[in-house]
């Protein structure tokens, strides 16, 4: 990779200007290992191959999932130890979030086990100051120091916690528990020039504590060598061999199983409420595939077409669209083992009644019962999502975007001038 002047150094990175581009650096990882805020360093072989493949490998999964990123190619194949990132001013603060108690959360609070599931994830803040220790920081000394805005630190907080429920869920799927997550921040400029917080730094094997099957005994991380005293070459050989472990399962995190949504609809008339399922399932990048089947009319093709759907590689989940009638819901639901959920257009007679809202809802229904087609798509792809990294992503930003959108509006009426109830 084609690399201008240094730019900026920390203990494990060096960064560069690109010759082609003023809006993005390039980040080389270094062999170097360092613990009690660089008071001890070692230089272990290819780790920053390692450490550059492993973060590569990560935010890949991030961006995938639709998480605001600094990331944009590097760190596998050719590149070697070079990525090369989108620029940005770095914010002086390390995002901690934890799941387990563990490390220094201990020592500051000496009346909790390690071990113990912190529910819900508790996040902290330090100051990036290696001569001071990295202080411990509240939210409120943040935003009085002018390090963040109040704005910022919510979007940093909620970015943080999102990208470990990512990255819990991905290890949990090697049997592998992700106890804690230090990350960064910086601001970067958009392309209408606008300032935006992206998730920026290196995210690697110095960046977590993972205990496959819950075991600390069993961990992966740098931990590893925070507990040597005094590393033999040995020692560093059997560091860099837990380093070289983690870089190839983080490797899978990304694999797919391949699961799509089954789309029924009663009549052809019903196909401007599929659509709207099909297009919201395609933003969260699930496959669907729609079929008119009526179970009064063709009961033994519905039968055919479920049980063909059923056999196809891959999970499915079925979403019913029938305006007349719950047969359908109740048909496709007794014919497979796969989830269900019916979605009835808004408005339409029911089983016998206009369905207004979830109270107006006949009994009877094996399937879960959603009126929104976006609500639908979601319901199927958060069911898909149990063996799916990268869909969970996609699922949880969507959530997340949700909230922010509707606090935006309450923000926005709120700054209205309000009316005092007179004519």
């Amino acid at each position: 990779m084609n690399k201008g002047s240094e730019v900026g150094r920390g203990k494990t990175k060096v960064l560069f200007e690109h010759p082609e581009r003023s809006d993005a650096l390039v980040i080389v990882q270094q062999d170097q290992i360092s613990a009690g805020d660089g008071a001890k360093r070692h230089v272990i072989q290819g780790k920053g191959r390692l450490a550059a493949l492993t973060t590569a490998r990560i935010y890949r999964l991030l961006n995938a999932c639709g998480i605001p990123t600094h990331f944009l190619s590097g760190g596998e194949d050719e590149d070697g130890n070079e990525m090369l990132v989108r620029r940005c001013t770095m914010i002086p603060i390390e995002v901690v979030v934890r799941g387990v108690a563990a490390g220094s959360y201990l020592k500051r609070n000496p009346g909790v086990k390690s071990g113990t599931v912190l529910a819900p994830r508790l996040v902290e803040y330090f100051f990036k100051d290696d001569a001071n220790h990295d202080p411990q920081y509240t939210a409120d000394q943040i935003v009085d120091e002018g390090i963040a805005t109040t704005a910022e630190l919510a979007q940093m907080t909620d970015v943080a916690r999102l990208v470990f429920d990512v990255l819990a869920h991905a290890w949990r799927r090697a049997d592998v528990l992700l106890v804690d997550l230090k990350v960064e921040f910086g601001r970067a400029t958009d392309a209408d020039g606008n300032t935006e917080i992206i998730l920026a730094d290196v995210i690697d094997n110095d960046s977590w504590r993972i205990w496959p099957g819950g075991d600390q005994a069993l961990m992966l991380d740098k931990q590893i060598y925070r507990n040597m005293a005094a590393p033999t070459s040995d020692d560093l050989g059997a560091v860099k061999s837990k380093y070289e472990e983690v870089a190839e399962l983080v490797g899978k995190f990304q694999k797919s199983t391949g699961g799509f949504v089954g789309i029924i609809m009663g009549s052809a008339a019903d196909a401007p409420h599929a659509d709207r399922v099909a297009k919201a399932l395609g933003q969260l990048g699930v496959p669907s595939r729609k079929h008119v089947a009526s179970a009064h009319k063709t009961p033994t093709y519905a039968l055919q077409r479920v049980q063909q759907l059923d056999n196809m590689l891959g999970r499915v989940v079925y979403v019913t669209i029938a305006g007349r009638s719950n047969a359908l819901s109740a048909f496709v639901d007794a014919a497979t083992a796969n989830p269900v959920i019916a979605c009835p257009p808004i408005g339409s007679s029911f089983g016998g009644m206009d369905v207004l809202s979830s109270l107006h809802l006949p009994s009877g229904i094996g399937s879960t019962v959603v009126l929104e087609p976006e609500n639908a798509a979601l319901a199927a792809a958060k069911i898909l999502a149990v063996d799916d990294t990268v869909l969970y992503g996609r699922v949880l930003v969507t959530q997340w975007r949700n909230r922010v959108q509707v606090m935006e509006g309450d923000s926005r009426v709120n700054a209205l001038p309000q009316s005092n109830g007179k004519a």
